[in-house]
């Protein structure tokens, strides 16, 4: 490997990384414009292991942001990121598929308008499937894998 092929494989290694942060921070912040950019014209996320739908983005989008709205407190944390790179049409990689586990804490609003503490917390992993394009990486799939959620008070469930 060439160190020209060794700094572009880090560069999309970073990139990569903040297209899936920016992903959290677009769920959390409840920013669904920014969303939506962050997938390719036909990409898809499966929400439907966490009770969910599955769809292309702007309805996803959509959903994400009514069935959110009880919950204006939200953190992601997307950990253990495993990134692997195919070569599509580039010598670099044109394809990346980004495994990563997350916990999800979310809390509601007391009658004043202040946050409390967590009423749910779930965790799981994420299925990425990335794509380089013409503007630079994006989302072509999301599948969520929740693997175990917790209500407050409550034990847990799977």
């Amino acid at each position: 490997m060439t160190q020209r092929v060794e700094l572009a494989t880090v560069m999309d290694r970073l990139t990569v990384d903040g297209l899936i942060t920016d992903y959290a921070a677009a769920v959390d912040d409840g920013d669904w414009e920014a969303y939506r950019r962050l997938f390719t014209t036909d990409g898809r996320a499966d929400y439907r292991s966490a009770g969910g739908i599955e769809g292309d983005a702007v309805s996803v989008a959509r959903w994400l942001a009514e069935s959110l709205r009880v919950f204006p407190m939200r953190q992601h944390l997307i950990v253990n990121r495993r990134v692997l790179f195919d070569v599509l049409e580039r010598d670099t990689g044109d394809l990346a598929r980004v495994r990563a586990d997350y916990v999800n804490p979310m809390g509601s609003v007391d009658d004043d308008g202040a946050s409390v503490a967590p009423d749910f917390v779930c965790g799981g992993r994420y299925a990425f499937g990335l794509l380089r394009t013409d503007e630079g990486w994006r989302l072509r799939e999301v599948v969520v894998r929740e693997k175990w959620r917790r209500p407050s008070g409550r034990g847990a469930t799977s």
